[in-house]
């Protein structure tokens, strides 16, 4: 009897010994199973972080296909529609070797003129690299002065009838503040070695000389932009003595104008001139890491009691 009693309480005791192994080897493999997920997890988020999952990679098994690239907003070295930013893309949509057309869609007031030509020259340098891949600028709300800027190196540029484009024209804008200077009975002392180095102080009086000058300097630039035009435009360009005055027009007076070829939108360029429905966008896209840098960056500056000022030359 004993014996019996003893094999019966080494068998309940073998059985949970085994029980509680195989219970330990489970929470071990869920432990791993969750260490696992959370490692991905940190993966993906390490990922869209650093931006690596929003290059612009061509989707595999996308065949023929028209490439998009966007210049949304004003043109300037620290924005989206930059250089550096508009340069890459388009070089990765020409180089694609499904790419059938290209089309650069703009919805820009304009901006930099020295941004605009950097594009500008980087189109023509395309469009003669690879010449069986044709470039159609279509325009959304609005492409004017540096953003037309960009379009007159286009094959052809197509429109809304509503759509805004033109503005050649350049401007330098800033304020003066010596009447409230005055009134104020504030003293200006500013100091320089140079006769000019202080060009076009606003707390200082205008000099004509300096006035001079600067309309001298944005006439030059306004001819580089009007030959920009005439270039990219060519014959089809009905030139008139608005033209080149700094007006914007509708869509619709444009193509009358020759300042575009007709109407259409992304989709139809695409089906009807291009001949390649599917649509693969180019753009480089700001990531996560570049979106927060730039609030850091605005947030320290305003804490510091900094602000960004804007008074160079523009094409607006």
């Amino acid at each position: 009897m004993s014996d019996q009693n003893n094999n019966w309480e080494r068998g309940v005791l073998e059985k949970l010994a085994i029980s509680a192994l195989q219970e330990q080897r489970r929470a071990r493999h869920w432990s791993i199973f969750f260490r696992m997920l959370t490692l991905g997890f940190m993966f993906i988020v390490l990922f869209i972080f650093m931006g690596w999952l929003g290059k612009n990679e061509t989707a595999l098994g996308v065949g023929k296909h028209t490439a998009l690239v966007e210049i949304q907003g004003v043109i300037a070295a620290d924005s989206m529609a930059s250089a550096d930013n508009l340069i890459p893309s388009l070089q990765d949509a020409f180089k694609d070797k499904n790419t059938q057309g290209v089309i650069l869609r703009i919805n820009s007031p304009g901006g930099s003129p020295v941004q605009a030509g950097q594009i500008n020259d980087e189109i023509r340098r395309l469009r003669a690299q690879y010449p069986k891949i044709p470039l159609y600028v279509v325009v959304d709300d609005i492409c004017a002065s540096g953003g037309y800027y960009v379009a007159a190196a286009a094959d052809k540029i197509f429109v809304d009838k509503a759509s805004l484009i033109g503005s050649i024209g350049v401007l330098m804008d800033g304020f003066g503040f010596t009447g409230t200077m005055a009134k104020l009975g504030v003293e200006r002392r500013l100091i320089t070695a140079g006769a000019n180095k202080g060009f076009l102080d606003p707390f200082s009086p205008l000099s004509t000389a300096q006035e001079g000058y600067a309309k001298q300097m944005l006439a030059e630039i306004h001819q580089q932009f009007i030959d920009v035009v005439r270039k990219g435009r060519g014959k089809r360009l009905k030139e008139t003595p608005d033209t080149f005055s700094g007006l914007v027009w509708n869509g619709q007076r444009g193509v009358e104008m020759g300042l575009a070829d007709g109407f259409g939108t992304v989709e139809s360029v695409a089906r009807d001139v291009v001949k390649a429905e599917n649509i693969v966008d180019f753009t480089m896209k700001e990531n996560f890491a570049d979106r927060l840098a730039k609030r850091f960056g605005v947030g320290a500056m305003s804490a510091l009691g900094f602000s960004a000022q804007s008074n160079g030359v523009s094409l607006r």
